[in-house]
Parts: structure tokens; sequence; C-alpha cells
């Protein structure tokens, strides 16, 4: 039978469509497969060309072995000596510089909670972390000559070391740390961060973007390092902190997050009136519990002394002083929550927005700002942490000693999920976070202070830094991911954006020669700190000199939170201090408009490199915080440490880096490799798929 021309485009049309309908069905299938993170299966680590190792796990355990591995292999160094001080044998290991940090680690109680919280593990996270444990000893049976001998003391690592430093890092140092309570004040945190969630309807590509900007000092226990694990449901890429065995900050086919140090009150210290060898508390005498403990110290002919350690404790907490009838006791929020490992490897598995809440309502992690984005467009800021149910007083109240001799004032249940300030998709199609409290996360306000108990965050003034990065998002109607980037990377001093219009005019009038000169330099200066901006050296050296000054004439106000303080309060008063930091800057360096370059520098073994970025205070939302060195010059010890900037297309694009590249292990070639790109204000692509990572591939280890 012959079919008519009518006929055979019918079927051809209908052909066609079943032929696209086709390759829909196997793009979809391909996309679930990626996106599922099928295992593979043999478990190898793949190490791309900037060290980063991209882990494929048969199963999850097999992931966390290869992890533990890959992280011995980067820094196996500082993770022992990590480990070793999480034990709170610091000082029996290498000697009394260490003593205090013993003391600190011990009167915590934190080897001991280590170990009921790894029994208060599930039989499976407690086989992860098992298995974790066990990539770290079988590398340093593997390779003992790639460990300094002075640490092989801490092997075997057992998985309550894990834990023990978790809680070391997370709880003693960035929820409070000793240097806090010794001066019984809650002062700037050991870390900081920029985080942006951008909306489909705010960046060019119609797509969700993430930036993820931690800024913490580039040695100790702050070091970031970063991998990709992919195990069955499983397929992240991002960073955790060396000896975390999950990733803190991570996004995966579908979504992503980071995080930033917030606002939160996680300590109190409570004084207890002493009596009759206890406390009063509630009108009666309560006795303090006190465990007697042995510290050893090595001495330096190899010999160990012993010294007695007395930990009391009371209701409250741990006593950390004691004078004169009156203790001190230190309260820290999440110490009988064991969770948090389980909470980020859970965050790094999901596949939505409402899977993403789901994990979070745990509330195992007990600080952070969450800043999330995903690829259905949604975007999610999130004062994340665990915030106590607390009888009176607002913010400023508890930052001072509490009464500790009453019920009244001792918290013991945290505000749940619901409680928290949380923006989810806000009219403006962006939100920010530099440290600053919630209700400025974006403009118009989507969270309101007035809606929050006045303990929950502080209602201070919109830091200088924050005011910078709500201006680049609120500017730019439709940000591109290259300019996304590029914002990230802005030196501009918001301060000097501010002032310079009336300083400027008043070193002029009241300003001897020397004066004026400066005047002319801050006149002709960029008003950045990058490499080659001159005007950027004197303008700091007189923001220094003003520090204990009242500045601004028009002080910080809630209802211009963007556009104060402004105005100088005093200008012939800064004039003075103008003429003052040009004296040390001509007498320091020969000359006013010395390059920001030539005086802050970038170091690291034979590289030495001028910088650009400085200090978040005077605005700059690439934070870079320098230390002197010799010849008035200044050396990069902290700020930008890990930057991912992730667009949600489909495939995923990203862009990131690590100043200070993924290893710390003497002899590795990624100790330095990184920071060229670093003083260029460049990231480097992210290599996530297989192809790629083969592409760019340096060695292999297969288990």
């Amino acid at each position: 039978m012959r079919m008519s021309p009518l006929g055979w485009q019918i079927l051809k049309g209908k052909s066609l469509r079943f032929f696209a309908l086709i390759l829909s069905v196997i793009l979809v299938v391909v996309l679930s497969y990626r996106s599922l993170a099928i295992a593979p299966r043999t478990t190898e680590i793949l190490w791309d060309t900037y060290g980063i190792p991209h882990i494929y796990g048969k199963n999850a355990e097999s992931a966390f072995q290869a992890f533990g591995w890959a992280q011995m292999q980067s820094h196996a160094n500082l993770l022992l000596r990590l480990y070793g001080q999480a034990r709170g044998k610091a000082a029996e290991y290498w000697g009394e510089d260490y003593l205090d940090s013993d003391k600190w680690v011990l009167t915590m109680g934190v080897p001991k909670r280590a170990s009921s919280w790894y029994q208060a593990q599930s039989l499976e996270f407690r086989s992860y972390l098992n298995a974790f444990a066990t990539g770290i000893n079988i590398y340093a049976k593997a390779h003992p000559d790639l460990i300094d001998d002075e640490v092989e003391i801490v092997l075997p690592v057992k998985p309550e070391d894990v834990l023990a430093h978790l809680q070391r890092v997370l709880y003693f140092t960035f929820i409070v740390n000793p240097e806090q309570v010794a001066d019984n004040t809650h002062n700037e945190p050991k870390a900081g961060s920029n985080a942006w969630a951008i909306a489909p309807k705010h960046s060019a590509s119609g797509r969700a973007m993430l930036l993820a900007n931690p800024h913490a000092l580039w040695s100790d226990l702050f070091v970031w390092y970063e991998a990709q694990i992919t195990a069955s449901g499983m397929n992240a890429y991002g960073a955790t902190l060396v000896g975390i065995p999950v990733l803190a900050i991570a996004f995966n086919d579908r979504l992503g997050w980071t995080h930033t140090v917030n606002t939160h009150d996680g300590w109190d210290l409570y004084e207890l009136k002493l009596a009759d060898g206890g406390y009063v508390f509630d009108g009666k005498v309560r006795p303090l519990t006190a465990e007697n403990l042995l510290l050893k110290v090595k001495q330096k002919n190899g010999s160990l002394v012993e010294q007695p350690l007395l930990v009391k404790s009371s209701l409250h907490g741990a006593v950390v002083q004691e004078k004169d009838g009156f203790a001190v006791a230190l309260r820290v929020v999440g110490l009988d929550r064991p969770g948090v490992l389980q909470q980020w490897w859970d965050m790094a598995r999901s596949q939505n927005l409402n899977q993403f809440q789901q994990v979070l309502q745990r509330l195992q992690l007990p600080m952070f700002t969450v800043m999330y984005a995903d690829r259905e467009g949604h975007i999610m800021h999130l004062f994340n942490g665990l915030v106590p149910i607390r009888q009176q007083g607002d913010f400023e109240y508890w930052q001072g000693l509490i009464p500790g001799d009453t019920s009244k004032t001792l918290w013991t249940i945290m505000h749940p999920y619901k409680d928290l300030p949380r923006a989810i998709d806000p009219p403006s199609g962006w939100l920010q976070n530099a440290n600053d409290p919630p209700w400025t996360t974006t403009f118009p306000t989507v969270i309101k202070a007035d809606d929050y108990p006045a303990y929950m965050a502080p209602r201070e003034e919109m830091s200088f830094r924050a005011q910078s990065s709500a201006k680049m998002l609120a500017e730019d109607s439709k940000i591109s991911f290259q300019e996304m980037m590029q914002y990230k990377h802005s030196t501009k001093m918001e301060v000097a954006e501010r002032i310079l219009d009336d300083l400027i005019p008043a070193a002029q009038k009241y300003g001897d020669e020397l004066t004026r000169r400066a005047a002319d330099v801050l006149a002709a200066w960029n008003r950045n700190a990058d490499a080659d901006s001159r005007g950027a050296v004197l303008f700091s050296l007189w923001w220094q000199e003003m520090a204990d000054k009242e500045i601004f004439s028009i002080p910080w106000s809630e209802k211009s939170p963007r556009t104060t303080p402004d105005g100088l309060k005093d200008p012939e008063n800064a004039a003075k201090a103008l003429q003052i930091a040009a004296t040390k800057v001509e007498k320091a360096y020969g000359k006013l408009d010395i390059a920001w370059g030539e005086v802050f520098r970038v170091r690291s073994g034979n590289l030495d490199l001028p910088a650009n970025g400085g200090h978040g205070n005077q605005g700059i939302f690439r934070v870079v915080h320098f230390a002197p060195t010799n010849n008035q010059r200044f050396q990069a010890v902290a700020g930008d440490s890990y930057v991912a900037a992730i667009e949600f297309s489909q495939p995923v694009k990203a862009m990131a880096l690590l100043s200070y590249g993924n290893s710390t292990q003497p002899g590795s070639p990624h100790i330095t490799d990184q920071l060229e790109l670093f003083t260029r204000k460049q990231l480097r692509p992210v290599w996530r798929t297989r192809p790629e990572i083969l592409a760019h591939l340096e060695e292999r280890k297969t288990f």
C-alpha cells in the first residue's frame, strides 16, 4: 500500500516528536544520575593540579576513610598537632608552651565529652568516624617518613579525637575562647566572613548564585581544606577546617550553602557567691562538683613533670575564675547536642530547600548564619544557632556578668527552629551577611528586630563592610556571574567614600603645608586598597589616628542604615590627625603617595608579592589582615581564605580559591600555588566532573 505525501509528513512529524521525547528522557536520566551520585565500584582519590582531592567512595565509609587519608597527605603535621591539643595532652607531648591550652581543654571537659558524644552517634555514623580515623592511621603507617617525628606521638588517632577536635574548634574557639573568658567580654570573634545569595530575578543569567567567603587566620585550627566527596547519594564540593571529617561549606548539583560568624550569644558568665564550700542558689547552698586531674608537662630534657589541675563545676558550668568569696562559671550552648557532623553531612546530601530545612531543624549546629541558594531559584538567610530562651534582659545585658544565685537567669531550653530569624526569597532578590545582625540582610528589610526577643541579636550599627556589601548588591539589578566575582574582590574603602569630601576641605583650611600636600594625595586617590593605590596607606594611618575619637557628626541610624554615620564632627581635629599621619608616612617611606602594595605584602616561602585588600572596619569587602614585619612593612596573616562563587545553572558553574593553598606539609607544591591568583584578584575553575578532573590530574590513589 502506498502512502500519500500528507501521510508521510504526519508520520515524519510524529517520528520527530517521538525522537525528541526519547532525547528528553535520556537527558533526565543522565542528569538524575549526576544528581544522585551513583557510587563507583572502587574507592579512589583523584588529586588535581591544585592539590584538591576528588574522592570517589564505593560507599560512605570508604569515602570517609579516603578523606582521612587525603587530609593526612595535605596536612599531616598540622592535623596531628591539633588532635594532640584536643586531647588535652599537648604539654605532655610538646612542652610547657601548650600548658594553658591543655588547662582550657580539660576544664571544658572536652576529652570526656568526646567519648560520650562518640557513643551517642548512630551506629552508621559511628562507622563513618571510625573510617575517617582509619584513613588517618593507614596513611601514617604507609608514609611515616613524611610525618614529623615530633607529632607521631599522637598516633594512632581514635574517632573520639575527631569529636574532641570538633568541640575545641567549634565550641571553645568559635563560640567562646579563653581570651574572652579572661577579659570577661564578648569581644570580636577570631574569624569573620562574607556571604551572598542572589535570586534569579536579580541575576543576569536568571539563575540563583551563591558566594562563600569565610575570613580567618591563615594558620593553626583556622586552616581550610578544599575537597570533593562522591559516594552513594552524595556528590558535594566545598571546604572544611582541617581535621573535620565532613564538608562545612558545600554545594552539589542542586543546592549549596555557606556560613558566616553570626551575632549569636552562645555563652554566658555567671557570678557565684561562695558559701560553706559551695555556692548560693535560690536561697540554698549547693555543692560545687570537683575533679582532680594530673597534667603532665614535658621538660626540655625530655622528662615529664606532673601538675595538679582542680576542675570545679556548678549547675551553670565549669568554674573559670575564683576570688574574694566569688566564683565565675561558664555556660555554653550545645554541649548536649552531639549531631553536628551528621547534620553537615546530611545538608550536603539534600536535594531541595524542603529537605535542607528538615536537616537544619535538628539544630545540632550551635551557631553560624546559613546562606543558601539552589537550582530551583530559592535563596535563604537563616540566623542559625542555639539561642537560649531567657526570662529577662536584652542582648547587651547578657554580654555582662550574670547573677548566678537565682534560677531566673539560668537558661535550660533553646528556641526551636521556627523562632529563629529567617528570610526566604525576599522581594529584593538578594541576601547578604558580613557578620552584621540579621536585620540588615536585605533592603527593603524583611526580618524585623521588633518581631524577636531583645536578646536574639544586637540592634547595633551596620558595619561599613556590611554597608559596602549591601550597596554593591542593591545598585546592580542584574548581576552576572563575572560581576559577582568582580564585586567580591572590591577593595573600596567605604569609610573613605563617606568622609573624604569633608576631610580634604578641612585639611586645606586648617592644615599646614604638609597637611595640604596630604590632602592633594587623598584627592587624587581612587579610594581603593589595590596594590597600586596611592593614598590608601596615608588614609589608613589617619583612620588609626582617629580610632579613639568621635569622628562623625551624624551618628548611625536604624532609619538610614546604609548612609550613616556621616560628616566630620571636628574638622580641625581631623586635619591635625592627618598631619600626624602624614608625618609618619613620609618618615617611614620617604613619600606620602607610596603604593599600598609596597607596604602591604603577601609572603610565603620564596614568594613576596604586593597585596590588596585590608581591614573590614574601613568598609573593605576584600578583607585581609596584616602583621608588622621589618622595614615598616606588613605581611598578610588572615582574612580571605576559602572563596567560592557558584551559579546554579545546568551544569553548575563554579570558581574558587583557597588563598594559601590546599596543603601545609613541607615540600608540597600546593602551599603557595594559589597566592599569585590571590594577589591578582582571580579565582580558578572548579573541576567537578570526572573528565575535567582527569584532564587536570596530578596523582591517583586507589584503595
